[in-house]
């Protein structure tokens, strides 16, 4: 049954959940950001790939859930963007050292097994000028917020295959070494506050 779960009803439930119109708006904003080689964490069925500008020229599409992969065919196929589809996760990437220009990670962080080490291969394979990009859900400054969180964290890991709700997502990437040169944090509307504090921004490889 666990199988069947996350193989099959959970990416359908999680398409569903990631495809609001409002979030929509968010991979489009932030995604103008992409050029040249892209990398993409939690690739998912590619809700990505459809905001990818043109200064993109190839994406290496990482993603754990075969399941996943199997609803982001058709939507690789159409795409006018070569797409390197892979089983694999974020804290072993199959990438050769400092070859790409920007990683993505759009609903992933709250997820990977190991933060740190995820966010420190995005460095690894990234090239001295390149960019990270994120939008994700995690930790509510709000301390009551935060408060509920925590409460609900074991169920939501349960029931979301892994996804926690409590990560501090800013802290996070510039405890890997990036730095913000933009970054927004708010409440998506029409969602639970526990599920809806969103960190979207850019940020860079700092030296």
């Amino acid at each position: 049954m666990a199988g069947f779960y996350e193989g099959l009803v959970f990416p359908w439930l999680n398409d569903k959940l990631a495809g609001a119109p409002e979030v929509a708006e968010i991979r489009a904003e932030v995604l103008r950001e992409a050029a040249g080689m892209v990398i993409e964490i939690g690739f998912g069925s590619g809700a990505n790939l459809e905001h990818y500008p043109p200064a993109v020229e190839s994406i290496v599409a990482i993603d754990p859930n075969p399941g996943m992969h199997e609803r982001a065919a058709s939507r690789v196929r159409a795409s006018r963007i070569p797409v390197t589809l892979l089983v694999g996760r974020a804290e072993t990437l199959p990438v050769p050292d400092a070859t790409l220009d920007t990683a993505v990670s759009t609903l992933t962080l709250c997820s990977v097994a190991d933060p740190p080490r995820a966010l420190s291969e995005l460095s690894r394979v990234l090239n001295p000028r390149g960019r990270l990009i994120v939008m994700e859900h995690g930790r509510a400054d709000d301390s009551s917020v935060s408060r509920w969180q925590d409460r609900l964290n074991g169920i939501q890991k349960v029931v979301a295959c892994g996804c926690h709700l409590n990560r501090p997502i800013q802290d996070l990437v510039e405890a890997a070494g990036f730095r913000f040169g933009s970054v927004r944090k708010f409440y998506l509307p029409k969602a639970p506050r526990t599920h809806a504090w969103f960190t979207v921004g850019v940020a860079s490889k700092a030296y």
